[in-house]
């Protein structure tokens, strides 16, 4: 099964057992200090023990004094980093995987106050417009030295036996600036014709190829097309015919491999894409580099599926298959596929909350997450499944997200989880998730947790609701509640409760469907935004209230980007800084929290996207009656996926 894609695959020297590959990604689990944690040991570790061929870890840090890009990255400027990447290179190693690490310098996107509170170096002084940090055109000197801390920190690599090195030239990091005519405006033997952009990146690898020979593995991440596009700069900075230059110069240099992918920061939604953005979009890109160089190409581009992927293989279009986040959302992605259980994978839904917490890693302490694997970053916490369960019977109240990987954690430590769930299907609130545009991804996640549940032979009573007789019948060890939340209506709005009002879940469940209305959204969080979507893709006009300054509030701002990007083109009308107080009929009335007036709009229907609050219908009845009650997911606090998953795993794995 899938042939090509468990073929043996060959850069340069080193032979990988398959084509299968884990691409580079920040997990802010190293200490801060920039050594090796038992947390990468284990994390790499998962990811050899489950199949992958070659693992690339995340960006490491070239420049101890100003190349960080977090608090938390692996180091690879001192010799003492040596010791923890050869502990690691030994882990990867028991299980036949070959690992890379990958280098890099953020240039002007990294963060001034993660480097000293001193300018981001950068080809010139062109500030990001996604950090917005100060930055510091560097001089040939600052130039020179960083190359030789390229070749050094490669040097250290191989002396700790990792079985080879890739410098990253993409994503819009240093070395991409450089060759860039988006950011490099220089004058002198390092800017203007493409041969002198190159200069930096050729010199950091002719020096790696002379001090660690031509044997040690060589390869380059390249962003081959840069998409200004996306921020209205047409015919602007990196485009493909110019990436397929350096592609090629590349391979004369005797680079074993290019590692092609896409974007910068100012276009990070083709780099790290939402939801929307469908399997295979962008493998014209390595399959054009493909046809340009004779040496190994790794393609990345949504890959999810083994079928797909081998298929791409097959088809002549990547050499080897990549992805982050899918192997960051099941490491056990490659033994499922090569043992025929494409039914278990649990596939990367794209919602970027991995995204979302790596960047906020260094404000919040934690780990970058995983909305659907809770043991994702978390493997040295999580690696005793203790068997203690002894078939007591675990009654669990809804067959939502929180219910069901509550129910895979009990029923894999060997209690009997029963779900009494009211309604006629599992999913709970994700089968509202998955209705608007583009997000059919949600799918993926109720199929899986379906799957899992049936493996382990969970029993399900569909249609029937929670009695206190039901529960005692049962005569469970515990009892855990995971039935939802219902939408909040503030009864202080007169009008609220009219005719013309509506929830968003009256629209997702497709309890109302509206067609050629005028329609009100008021509320713009994230399952406000996609109402309105799905809304005004079923051809009504839409108007979207918020009474914060800006649309959007709190939707993390890759995804915020992404539906806005949608609903513009299809005539969407946007009103910040309008908070509803009253509701007359089909009036809905305003007031502008800047200039205190009252506005009033007229609409068919009105759809109220206020928030949610946890059901805590039957809660109190029943921790009256039973001593060991659970509350969890929404039921418990309204959240996100990653909430409700993450309490159905912690409190069944505590248990």
């Amino acid at each position: 099964m899938f042939d090509n894609l468990f073929a043996a695959g060959k850069i340069g020297t080193m032979e990988t057992k398959n084509r299968i590959v884990f691409t580079a990604m920040g997990n802010a689990l190293a200490n801060t200090d920039g050594t090796v944690s038992q947390k990468d040991i284990h994390f790499y570790g998962a990811r050899a023990k489950g199949g992958v061929g070659l693992i690339f870890t995340e960006c490491a840090i070239v420049d101890g004094e100003r190349g960080k890009g977090n608090t938390k990255q692996i180091g690879v400027y001192d010799d003492k980093f040596i010791p923890g990447l050869k502990a690691l290179a030994d882990e990867v190693h028991k299980y036949d995987g070959k690992i890379i690490i990958q280098i890099y310098h953020p240039g002007r996107q990294g963060i001034s106050v993660i480097n000293g509170d001193l300018p981001m170096l950068a080809p010139s002084n062109v500030e990001c417009q996604a950090v917005h940090q100060p930055t510091e055109e560097m001089s040939i000197e600052q130039i020179e030295d960083l190359i030789d801390k390229f070749i050094e920190a490669a040097v250290r690599i191989q002396k700790a036996g990792i079985d080879g090195v890739e410098v990253h030239a993409a994503h819009g990091y240093l070395i991409n600036q450089f060759l860039s005519p988006y950011t490099n405006r220089r004058e002198d033997k390092y800017g203007g014709s493409l041969e002198n952009r190159m200069r930096f990146l050729e010199e950091i690898i002719l020096g790696i190829r002379e001090r660690c020979g031509k044997d040690f593995p060589l390869i380059v991440r390249l962003s081959v097309e840069e998409h200004l596009e996306y921020i209205g700069l047409e015919n602007k900075g990196l485009k493909l015919e110019e990436g397929k230059k350096i592609a090629k110069r590349l391979e004369e240099l005797g680079v074993d491999a290019l590692d092609i992918s896409c974007g910068i920061y100012e276009t990070m939604n083709v780099s790290w894409e939402p939801s929307s953005f469908e399997q295979g979009w962008k493998i014209n890109l390595p399959e054009e580099i493909k046809r340009t160089v004779d040496i190994p190409v790794i393609g990345v581009s949504v890959l999810r599926d083994p079928e797909y992927a081998d298929r791409m293989i097959k088809e002549g279009k990547i050499d080897f298959a990549g992805s982050a986040r899918q192997h960051f959302a099941d490491p056990e992605w490659a033994n499922k596929a090569k043992e025929g259980r494409t039914k278990e994978i649990r596939k990367c839904i794209s919602c970027l909350h991995c995204m979302e917490t790596l960047m906020g890693a260094d404000i919040t302490g934690n780990s970058t997450q995983c909305a659907i694997n809770i043991q994702s970053g978390k493997e040295y916490e999580y690696s005793d499944f203790k068997k203690d369960g002894q078939g007591r019977t675990v009654a669990i109240i809804g067959a939502g997200p929180a219910g069901l990987e509550a129910a895979r954690i009990l029923a894999l430590r060997g209690f009997k989880p029963i779900i009494l769930e009211k309604t006629d299907q599992l999913g709970g609130q994700l089968q509202l998730a998955n209705k608007p545009p583009k997000k059919e991804k949600i799918n993926w996640l109720i199929d899986y947790l379906r799957t899992q549940v049936e493996k382990l032979g969970v029993e399900i009573r569909y249609n029937t609701p929670a009695t206190i007789e039901i529960l005692k019948e049962l005569n469970p060890y515990a009892i855990f509640v995971a039935q939802g939340a219902n939408p909040i209506i503030p009864k202080s709005i007169p009008g609220i409760n009219g005719e013309k009002v509506l929830t968003c879940k009256d629209v997702l469940s497709g309890k109302v469907k509206l067609t050629d209305k005028k329609v009100a959204v008021v509320g713009s969080g994230l399952t406000g935004i996609e109402t309105a979507h799905l809304l005004i893709s079923d051809k009504n006009q839409v108007s979207v209230f918020e009474m914060e300054d800006e649309i959007g509030p709190g939707v993390y701002f890759q995804n915020l980007i992404d539906v806005m990007n949608h609903m513009r083109p299809l005539g969407v009308k946007l009103y910040p800084k309008h908070k509803l107080i009253e509701i007359d009929g089909s009036t809905a009335i305003f007031e502008n929290t800047e200039t205190k007036e009252k506005q009033s709009y007229n609409f068919d229907y009105i759809v109220i996207s206020l928030g949610t609050t946890p059901n805590r219908e039957l809660i109190d009845e029943i921790e009256e009656n039973f001593s060991k009650v659970s509350v969890l997911g929404d039921a418990k606090k309204s959240g996100r996926i990653r909430n409700a998953m993450e309490s159905g795993f912690e409190l069944a794995y505590k248990l």
